[in-house]
């Protein structure tokens, strides 16, 4: 007993916040994932009420989310900067809560695709918690810090699937949403309750005279940022595309639908449990090495497990793939946030992530409704061979134009 107390009175205040943001983005994950297994299924279910087809409305349904987080995320960022992110992590997961019990009583796709554009207005637990923890954490441990913020959220991920399409074939589509908006707020509680932020108003407002534009303009002018954005943004759409053709994909494969859900979230909650696995480890090869050469490194990988992805002829194929695309991913999102710390300017944080979730937010609006264009044009096995091949340009652009940090 005395030797655990010591080891609490040794806790730095970043590692406090590190730890307390660990457990409140797995729940937050845990709540977001359980629906995507089966979401184009509901789609399906609920049908459209204004003749769109299911197709066009399973793509609306994450690009609607997308669209509206890039627009929001960069304002929502600059306004962390004045007035605090521990509010915007706030905002993000009790809105969040708010809309995503909503959807449990939606009557048609519609009113699904509304809900999911409100909600990205109002979320972005990612960008706000990735700002909180890079304005405490030591530059010199943020691939670590990083590292076990994406073991948190990629744990949720892993679990949230298998949850959630359990749930749907057991109770049906709407308790899924319980769930989300039960984890959501529970998570807000926890940082509510558990972190401290010393953030100083005056301080900030005597620093930050301009306006929102000009916040925008002198981050995305940094050294290094831009290659780091563009860098975000390629990759985003890569392992999005394949996001609305991916329940039908595996159909495909399996022999009998029954237990479709449930397998449809064993195989993306995989790719996530192997992240969570790899990205504390990279995270912290990369503070020792470096950031830029192990991002590089898992890029390439990725390209070629994705291309492979398409010529699967079982679902276990698939299945074991999507654990080795995760095992690289987890070099890929750690590097890129901890690359956004080290080269922005101390202060500046809110405005950095809002600005990488906006493009993220950009490449998840875009990436759903390209891959279902590949796949009504050359059948899903396309899909992956374009993922691949998204992959595989953006590791030869970064290794070439992407800056050796700063120290």
């Amino acid at each position: 007993m005395e030797l655990i107390k010591n080891h609490i009175t040794k806790i730095e205040p970043w590692q406090r916040t590190l730890y307390i943001l660990f457990f409140a983005q797995m729940m937050v994950a845990v709540g977001f994932a359980s629906i995507f297994p089966f979401l184009p299924f509901y789609v399906e279910q609920l049908g459209s009420s204004t003749g769109l087809s299911i197709e066009l409305l399973s793509g609306l349904v994450f690009s609607a989310q997308s669209f509206t987080m890039m627009i929001a995320s960069p304002m929502w960022g600059v306004i962390a900067d004045r007035y605090g992110r521990k509010l915007m992590v706030e905002r993000t997961m009790f809105g969040g809560a708010a809309i995503l019990l909503l959807m449990a009583f939606v009557v048609s796709a519609e009113q699904l695709v509304i809900l999911r554009a409100i909600q990205g207005l109002i979320t972005g637990t990612v960008a706000a918690a990735n700002a909180l923890l890079a304005s405490v954490t030591p530059r010199r441990h943020t691939g670590y810090a990083m590292g076990l913020l994406q073991v948190g959220f990629g744990t949720g991920i892993a679990l949230g699937p298998l949850i959630g399409g359990a749930v749907a074939d057991a109770f049906g589509y709407s308790v899924a949403f319980y769930i989300t908006a039960a984890m959501l707020f529970l998570a807000g509680l926890m940082v509510w309750i558990g972190v401290r932020e010393h953030f100083d108003p005056e301080a900030v407002k005597s620093e930050q005279q301009s306006g929102i534009f000009s916040a925008w303009r002198g981050t995305v002018s940094l050294s290094g940022l831009n290659m780091t954005f563009v860098t975000r943004f390629l990759t985003s759409l890569g392992s999005m595309m394949i996001t609305p053709i991916m329940p039908f994909f595996i159909q495909t494969l399996m022999i009998s639908a029954e237990k479709l859900n449930t397998f449809t979230g064993l195989v993306l909650g995989v790719s996530s449990a192997t992240t969570t696995i790899s990205a504390v480890f990279l995270g912290r090869l990369g503070d020792r090495t470096s950031h830029r050469k192990v991002l590089v490194v898992c890029v390439f990988v990725l390209a070629g497990l994705y291309g492979l992805q398409g010529f699967s002829t079982a679902s276990w194929h698939l299945l074991v793939m999507q654990a080795l695309v995760g095992v690289a991913m987890g070099g890929v999102i750690p590097m890129i946030s901890a690359l956004l710390a080290t080269y922005g300017r101390i202060g500046a944080e809110g405005a950095i992530y809002g600005i990488d979730n906006s493009i993220n937010s950009a490449a998840r609006t875009l990436a759903p409704l390209l891959g279902a264009a590949v796949a009504a044009s050359f059948g899903f096995p396309a899909v992956f061979v374009a993922t691949g091949v998204v992959f595989l340009f953006t590791a030869g652009l970064t290794a070439w134009r992407l800056p050796p940090p700063r120290s």
